[in-house]
This record gives structure tokens, sequence and C-alpha cells, in this order.
């Protein structure tokens, strides 16, 4: 009878569901991986940048050919800060508006006919039309200039990420865009990392966002470092009867390789 109760234990503890504070294994990857394409047809200029390199988020990392867009922006910039035509218009506007004011005393003292006021009623009326469609032309020639900066500046691409350069695919004098298929180069973030891991689902609900965790990189990197819930996923999946978890772990320094197997353990 003891023997009978004694192996009902050990049959019952290990059965038992995992508990939070064992090892799993998990892997480290890159909080994202970015493929960089060019929007535009036109011929690589120069890539600045090469396998390994870091790049921080906005850095020209790429420039393609721009000579055309270069002295499209600067015609434009020059229409656009060009004022001889509204300063004659605001000139012929003055000069009109003292001849109607003039024109309204005579009219006044029966020294001019009607006809005569009229007239430079009308004159100074054009005038201040012409005034209006100068600045007109000067807010297009305004917007024509932004739209030049635009159209160069997707000549330059620069890095959306802090991360680090994993792989180079088109040279200089190579065309940057064939089809959208093509990158340029890929990135990568690494910083924050994402530790994955894939849990039982009798784990489900003993787990909880901001919960500490140790992660152990492989024996052949070794180090071992803090980190914390980020993801508990809300839905199990029932084929496998397993949830995935993800723990963000710092990596400011670039210190800790993605694509590394870890053992992950819960505090």
């Amino acid at each position: 009878m003891l023997r009978s109760t004694a192996a009902l234990t050990v049959a019952l503890v290990c059965a038992a569901p995992p508990t939070v504070a064992a090892e799993h294994d998990c892997m480290i990857e890159a909080r994202q991986t970015v493929e960089i394409r060019s929007s535009v047809e036109a011929v690589i200029e120069s890539v600045k940048v090469k396998r390994g390199d870091f790049v921080s988020k906005s850095q020209v990392i790429v420039t393609l050919e721009s000579g055309p867009e270069r002295a499209a922006l600067a015609l434009a910039n020059q229409r656009a800060v060009a004022l001889g035509d509204i300063k004659v218009s605001e000139a012929r506007v003055e000069i009109t508006r003292k001849k109607l004011q003039r024109a309204d005393e005579l009219f006044k003292q029966n020294f001019v006919s009607a006809n005569a006021r009229d007239e430079a009623e009308a004159d100074y009326k054009l005038a201040s039309e012409e005034l209006l469609r100068a600045r007109e032309a000067q807010r297009l020639a305004e917007l024509e200039a932004q739209r030049s900066a635009e159209v160069l500046a997707l000549r330059t691409i620069r890095s959306p990420v802090n991360g680090v350069v994993v792989e180079v695919m088109r040279k200089p004098g190579e065309f940057g865009a064939i089809t959208f298929k093509d990158p340029i180069l890929k990135l990568a973030e690494i910083d924050p990392l994402h530790v994955e891991t894939i849990l039982p689902a009798s784990m489900y609900g003993k787990l909880k966002r901001g919960q500490r965790a140790i992660v152990e990189l492989e024996p052949s990197i070794g180090g071992r470092y803090e980190t914390t819930v980020a993801v508990v996923d809300p839905v199990i999946d029932a084929a496998s009867g397993t949830l995935g978890v993800r723990m963000l772990l710092p990596n400011r320094k670039g210190a800790i390789p993605a694509g590394v197997r870890c053992r992950v353990q819960f505090l």
C-alpha cells in the first residue's frame, strides 16, 4: 500500500505543469528587419554604408543621381524669391489710387466729367487685380519650390531606424528601383532585442506584462541579462496547446547578437 501511494505521488509530480520559475527555451531576434528600397527609378550615386555598420535614424545611407532635380529646385527657388512683378504692381496700384483721389476731388468741384472719374476708378481696380494676380503667382512659385524640394528629397534615402546594416544588395551605378522587389540594402533594429519563447498553455495567466525574467545566452556566446515581459499572447494555439511570450532586452551598445538561442527563467 505504501509503495502504491509513493508511486502515485511520483507520477503526480512528474505530470504537474511547469512552474513559472522553470527555465524555458527561447530565441533572441531583432526587433524588426527593414528592406530599404527606392521609391523612384534612378541610378544609385553612392551607398554610404557597408555590411556591419551601425546607423542612426535619419542618417543618409544611399543617394541617387539627381542633377535635373537639383536644377529644377534652383529654378523654382529663384522664381519663389523674385518680387519684381509684385513691386511693379504695388507701384501701379499706388499711382492709380492717387489719380482716383484727385479725380474724385475734381469731380466734386465740377472740373472733370463723370467719365473721367470712372476711368480713374477703373484704372485703380485693374491695377489692384494685377497686384492680386502677381501675389497669387508668387504663392504658386513658392509651392512649386516646395514640390521640387520634395522630389529632390526622394533622391536621398535615410535610415528609418537605429540599427545595423545586415546586407548591401545593390552598388553605385545600378538602378535603385527596377521593381519594388529589389531592395538596395537590409537593416536590422537590434535595440531593444525581442526575446521570443513558446510556453505550455497551462502557464496562461501566470505571466503578466512588466514581469522580470533572466535570459541566459547559449554557452558559445555566454552572458546573463535581466529583461521584462512585453507581450503575452491572449490567444492559445489550439493545435499545439502553447502560447507565445515576448520580452524586451535592451541592447544599446549592440553587444548582444540577434539570432541566438537562449534560456529564460521568469521571476
